[in-house]
């Protein structure tokens, strides 16, 4: 038995803020895959072992309500499934878009 497939291309959009249901948006100065060079060192320093592919946030803090004064992100708005680390990595994280 065999199976085909034709997958076209399928544009990325970021979810909406409303769809972080892991904690607070944060706003990292980086977003970087964990096996990037200078991430694998501050992993290690850190005692953090993830899969190379997980996207982790670098010196991050949490957006706590959008629109208001003084709570705008200018680097990378994300969502992220582990926030433990006092803002110096996260882990898990996703683009969001604030502006929806």
């Amino acid at each position: 038995m065999a199976a085909a497939s034709a997958i076209g291309h399928v544009a990325r959009t970021d979810p909406p803020v409303s769809q972080c249901n892991t904690g607070p948006v944060q706003c990292c100065n980086s977003v970087q895959s964990a096996s990037a060079p200078a991430l694998v060192s501050l992993l290690a320093l850190l005692g953090i072992a993830v899969a190379d592919q997980v996207r982790v946030g670098v010196t991050c803090s949490p957006i706590s309500v959008i629109g208001l004064p003084g709570n705008a992100c200018s680097a990378q708005p994300v969502c992220c499934t582990n926030n433990s680390f006092n803002g110096i990595v996260a882990l898990g994280c996703v683009a969001v878009n604030i502006n929806l």
